[in-house]
């Protein structure tokens, strides 16, 4: 039996102890500004790496007859020129860009040139070099060597340029003046995505992607963090008999029951101050990219509904995950055994956290409802899901109902071992003698 005030003695003790500790205070307020840190920093070097990267220094050996060569480096050229990414963030002046060098060949003098290239950017006169023959304008097949060739971004760029020179050039076979396959070649789409609702618009669908990683992630992580928290907890009180005199006036059961609500707590605490901070920092950001041109973007719409869901399933889904945490401190007699104790309980939040791209990129589909639906995955995959799409809301329901279930189950067998381990000293119990230990206890 329960007694509530000596649960709520131990809750009390659990949420003060580690509320008032120095490094939760330092990891509430920094954590956000250190998660931006990782997320943004390398996306703006990227961007200014990009940005700053001399994509025209190289050179073009054109052996095709047709001038492709001199067709492709105009292109490329004119978006130097025009790339946003010098506007948005100042950088090298676009008078700076120059065309590529363009060396006209015949067939039998392409072996010859790319020697002469290949020497030239071992010895730092340039950057590489492009072939185009004949096979270019029959196949649209190049050939680039260089040291920046395994710099993704600019052999897209290069290819990309390429790909407009071609066309122009068929436009132009096919009869269509110069000026206008050039102005068919520049034609590009920009596809704003917006989702609705049952309620009506919804927001923009990449936000609102973002967004539902970001959630999940962020779930995944508190559950990982404050999880381990218990099995820590409950190893240390086993390892230094704190836990032989404790449980002298309190049951096993209020005493596991204490733990996982008061370190819930101090998780729900400290993820409403992130949650807020994410908000802030989420609002600045976008209203810099709406002031500086870059887009327009809007926080996704948040229902109270969906609210309640997400701390719902944090609640439930670190209910869940802590029992199992706690029961593995309690079987183990070191950090080294509840190491490897504890791998098939993180085995199911590995499984659902990879699962998140795939299930990003394909939000209705099979795998995104199985997995919302099964409990050790619903924590971290049905959040994501009601943030790209709207989800039934018998869906929601049989998510949530199947979850506590799990729950109660998962309380249920590890308040038996926890009973039983908790004053248990020795090796490390093997399946069947927990099973023993359930049915003893």
């Amino acid at each position: 039996m329960v007694s509530t005030r000596k649960l709520m003695a131990v809750i009390k003790r659990e949420y003060v102890e580690r509320v008032r500790t120095k490094w939760f205070i330092i990891t509430t307020l920094f954590g956000p500004i250190f998660f931006l840190g990782i997320s943004v920093v390398p996306g703006l070097l990227t961007v200014r790496s990009m940005r700053d990267a001399q994509v025209t220094d190289f050179r073009i050996l054109d052996a095709t007859g047709t001038g492709l060569g001199a067709r492709m480096a105009r292109t490329l050229k004119d978006r130097e020129l025009n790339n946003p990414l010098r506007k948005v963030i100042g950088g090298a002046s676009p008078v700076s860009v120059v065309e590529p060098k363009i060396l006209t060949l015949a067939q039998a003098q392409v072996a010859e040139a790319e020697t002469t290239a290949t020497r030239a950017v071992m010895n730092g006169e340039t950057r590489g070099y492009l072939v185009l023959d004949s096979a270019t304008v029959a196949t649209a097949k190049a050939r680039y060597a260089g040291k920046n060739a395994s710099s993704l971004g600019e052999m897209t760029q290069i290819e990309s340029a390429l790909r407009a020179a071609l066309l122009m050039q068929r436009l132009e076979t096919a009869g269509i003046t110069g000026a206008r396959a050039d102005s068919l070649a520049r034609v590009r789409a920009d596809v704003a995505t917006e989702r609705i609702t049952s309620q009506g618009r919804g927001g923009s669908g990449l936000v609102s992607a973002i967004f539902g990683f970001l959630i999940a992630f962020l779930l995944y992580m508190m559950i990982i963090l404050y999880g381990q928290n218990i099995l820590r907890g409950v190893l240390e009180e086993k390892t230094t008999r704190v836990a032989e005199v404790v449980i002298s006036s309190i049951s096993p059961e209020t005493l596991l029951a204490g733990k996982v609500i008061g370190v819930g707590a101090v998780g729900l605490t400290q993820q409403l101050v992130w949650l807020g901070f994410g908000i802030g920092i989420s609002a600045y950001g976008m209203g810099m990219a709406n002031a500086m041109g870059v887009g327009t973007f809007a926080l996704p719409q948040v229902t109270a509904f969906q609210m309640v869901c997400l701390v719902l399933y944090f609640l439930l889904g670190y209910t869940f995950y802590a029992a199992l945490f706690a029961a593995v401190g309690a079987m183990c007699n070191s950090q080294e055994e509840a190491t490897q104790a504890a791998q098939p309980v993180m085995m199911l939040l590995v499984a659902s956290i990879i699962l998140v791209q795939p299930i990003m990129t394909q939000p209705t589909g099979t795998m995104a409802t199985v997995m919302s639906l099964l409990p050790f995955s619903s924590p971290i995959i049905m959040p994501l899901v009601m943030s790209g799409t709207q989800v039934p809301l018998w869906q929601v329901s049989a998510s949530l109902g199947m979850l506590f279930l799990a729950c109660l189950g998962s309380i249920w067998v590890s308040a038996r071992i926890y009973r039983v381990g908790l004053l248990m000293t020795g090796k490390r119990p093997s399946l069947k003698e927990l099973v023993r230990w359930v049915r003893y206890a």
